[in-house]
């Protein structure tokens, strides 16, 4: 499991190597929070391709809202129906406590579409020729 894209987005790992930190710091609940590495400090990937690159990491962060507050919602709906007034006076509150951890988790599921792990990275040599 140590060389899959899963893993190296729960645990803050390099999507390339599984070694190096992808952020600088191991909390998301940290005063430097979005500091990142420019590259890996275990094979060098380069965490940063270019300008802008991470624009897409803000649909990847809009996604994981969506689906937090709708399982949010499904568990106060199902659990604490009478109380469904604590869910929308506990909703705000809770996103913002959550911010710096979809931050970095949608930074760094953006760029593990986009590199393979060194054990997925395979060129195909021997590609057979095509027939006549």
């Amino acid at each position: 499991m140590k060389h899959t894209r899963i893993y190296s987005v729960l645990f803050n790992k390099c999507p390339r190597c599984a070694e190096g930190d992808f952020f600088i710091t191991k909390s998301a609940y940290n005063l430097k929070f979005d500091k990142m590495n420019k590259k890996c400090p275990h094979c060098g990937e380069n965490l940063v391709p270019e300008p802008g690159f991470y624009q897409g990491a803000l649909y990847m962060s809009y996604a994981f809202y969506v689906v937090f507050m709708l399982i949010y919602f499904f568990i106060f709906v199902n659990f604490f129906g009478e109380y469904l007034d604590y869910f929308l006076y506990s909703i705000i509150p809770v996103l913002i406590l959550l911010t710096p951890y979809f931050y970095r988790l949608a930074r760094r599921s953006w760029l593990a579409i986009f590199i393979a792990p060194q054990d997925m990275d395979v060129t195909h040599k021997h590609e057979v020729a095509p027939k006549h």
